[in-house]
């Protein structure tokens, strides 16, 4: 009896010490330290009195403000033309630059658009075409033959292009920023928002199958639309 009681004890104390074990275990998994990695070192201040005089950072020299020494600023260039309210180099004939979206919605809304224009600003009007837009409505194919054919008109005037590629809408957004002369002809919400932030430049646009013009000065007889 002795010898079954005696056993009986050490497989409880035997369950005992496992459990005890196996919990220390699950208790020390969580806690296990990870390893730091990209650690930094620290950096002595270069102010620091442990360095020598040659290695310590230079106290920064406040310069005195000369109170008489005149204050330069930049502002923003215009050109003369600019120099009243209005634009003063525009003026008939006015010189109208168009592009592809304006020649085909002229030719859907069924309008002429020399005599459109003319209507428009009361006065002669010269239809003007670059290279670059007119490479555009070649590239358009056989579909828009009738706005190729519109943009080889004689009265349309050709302006040369020097730049490569044939993307339009950044010539016409430089050529209109050197030269002040031109009005643009667009139906492109992109382009209209680009030329908007150009002081002095016009925009024609087509609604209610009319042409209608925008930011024209007053003094020149267009009618607001």
């Amino acid at each position: 009896m002795t010898s079954i009681v005696n056993a009986s004890t050490t497989h409880e104390g035997k369950g005992r010490r496992f459990h005890s074990d196996l919990w220390t275990n699950i208790l020390t998994m969580g806690k296990q330290k990870t390893k730091k990695f990209a650690v930094m070192k620290r950096m002595i201040n270069l102010k620091d009195n442990r360095l020598k005089d040659k290695d310590r950072a230079k106290p920064k020299e406040k310069k005195k403000k000369d109170p008489s020494a005149l204050k330069e600023r930049e502002v923003t260039k215009y050109p003369s033309c600019l120099f009243f309210q209005y634009n003063t180099q525009l003026g008939p004939p006015y010189h109208v630059i168009v592009d592809t979206n304006f020649i085909n919605f002229s030719i859907k809304a069924k309008l002429d658009i020399v005599q459109s224009m003319m209507d428009c600003l009361y006065a002669k009007c010269i239809p003007c075409i670059t290279d670059c837009v007119m490479a555009e409505i070649e590239k358009l194919g056989m579909k828009y033959r009738v706005a190729l054919r519109i943009a080889k008109d004689p009265r349309f005037e050709r302006l040369p292009c020097t730049h490569k590629g044939t993307y339009a809408d950044d010539c016409l957004v430089q050529r209109v920023t050197q030269h002040k002369c031109y009005i643009l002809a667009t139906v492109d919400r992109d382009l209209k928002r680009r030329v908007r932030k150009i002081p002095g430049v016009p925009i024609m646009y087509i609604s209610n199958h009319r042409f209608n013009i925008e930011r024209m000065p007053d003094d020149y007889g267009a009618p607001r639309s």
